[in-house]
C-alpha cells in the first residue's frame, strides 16, 4: 500500500468518525419528546422553540411537538379564542415579551421535566435560561404570579421553594390573578356564543 493511499483512507476514516460523533452530540442535544422524563436538565436549541404567551413553550423536536406547562408561575392571558378567552388581560402580551426577550439573549436554555404532564397532556417543567430559572425571572419582574400551592411542588421542591421565595420579595402583582381572569372570561365566553357575539376566529372568519 502506497503512503498516498494509507494517508488517503486515514482521512476517510478520520471523517467518518467526526460524522458519527456529530450525529450522535446531536441526538443528545435534540432527544425526543420521552427522554429525560424528569430529574434532569436537557439541552433545547432555542430555533425549536415557539411561544405565544408567558408561561407556555411548544418545543418542536424532530420526532414531534412537545408542549410544556412551564411550572412555578401563571402569567396574565393573551387573546386565545380557542380556549375561550375573547380578551386578552392587561400584562399578558407584556409577559410574552418577557420571555421573548429571554430567549433571545440566552446562550443555553434547557427544560427540566418534573415527569408529570397536566390534564392537557402538557409537559410541566422548568426553563432555564442561561442557567438561570425563567420562572423566578418572570417573578422578580412581576410579570407573573408565583405558586399559589393548588399544585404542590410536582416533585421539584427546590425549584419550586425559589418561586415561592421570590414571588414573596416581589410582592403583590400588578394585575388579577390569571386563574380568576380565565374563569370571568369562560363565564362571558359562554354568554357571548349564546348570543351569537363571540368573536369568529381566522378560520371561520374567512
Amino acid at each position: 500500500m502506497t503512503d498516498s493511499l494509507l494517508v488517503s483512507r486515514t482521512w476517510i476514516w478520520t471523517a467518518l468518525v467526526v460524522v458519527v460523533a456529530a450525529g450522535a452530540a446531536t441526538l443528545l442535544v435534540v432527544p425526543p419528546p420521552a427522554h429525560a422524563r424528569g430529574k434532569e436538565r436537557v439541552a433545547v436549541p432555542k430555533h425549536l422553540i415557539r411561544f405565544d404567551d408567558g408561561d407556555s413553550i411548544t418545543i418542536r423536536w424532530t420526532q414531534g411537538d412537545e408542549v410544556v406547562r412551564i411550572l412555578g408561575i401563571d402569567t396574565p392571558e393573551v387573546l386565545h379564542l380557542e380556549h375561550d378567552i375573547p380578551y386578552p388581560q392587561p400584562f399578558g402580551y407584556t409577559a410574552a415579551g418577557f420571555l421573548r426577550g429571554c430567549l433571545a439573549v440566552a446562550n443555553k436554555v434547557e427544560l427540566l421535566r418534573s415527569g408529570q404532564k397536566d390534564r392537557y397532556d402538557r409537559t410541566l417543567g422548568y426553563l432555564f435560561v442561561n442557567g438561570r430559572n425563567y420562572s423566578v425571572l418572570a417573578i422578580e419582574a412581576r410579570l407573573a404570579a408565583g405558586p399559589s400551592g393548588r399544585f404542590g411542588d410536582n416533585g421539584l421542591p427546590k425549584e419550586y421553594a425559589a418561586c415561592r421565595t421570590a414571588a414573596a420579595a416581589a410582592g403583590p402583582v400588578p394585575f388579577e390573578e390569571p386563574h380568576l381572569y380565565r374563569k370571568r372570561m369562560r363565564a362571558l365566553s359562554k354568554w357571548m356564543k349564546a348570543n351569537g357575539s363571540y368573536p369568529a376566529g381566522p378560520a371561520e372568519g374567512r
